[in-house]
């Protein structure tokens, strides 16, 4: 059974590492250091950390034009908020 504080706290913990971790791409990008690839970003935000990477992409203003990156990133955020609907429904 899942119970909601180990919940919130793994999507308190993956959001702040997704934002963390395109806030270090958006300094290495600046610095033109190693950057981290794409589909890592990506794969944080698939995980449950797409509303960080949506507010660091916003705040930090990073990978705001960079398609499809953009694109894809609003699939998976739009998936998990259509989850979260069915899941709050079922309830």
């Amino acid at each position: 059974m899942i119970h909601a504080p180990e919940v919130i706290a793994y999507l308190a913990a993956i959001n702040l590492l997704a934002f963390l971790m395109f806030r270090q791409d958006k300094h290495a990008a600046i610095a033109g250091e190693r950057r981290i690839p794409e589909r890592t970003l990506l794969g944080l935000a698939a995980v449950g950390g797409g509303l960080g990477a949506v507010a660091a992409q916003q705040m930090l203003r990073h990978k705001t034009r960079k398609e499809p990156f953009r694109s894809l990133l609003y699939l998976i955020v739009a998936a998990q908020a259509g989850l979260a609907v069915f899941l709050l429904a079922r309830r």
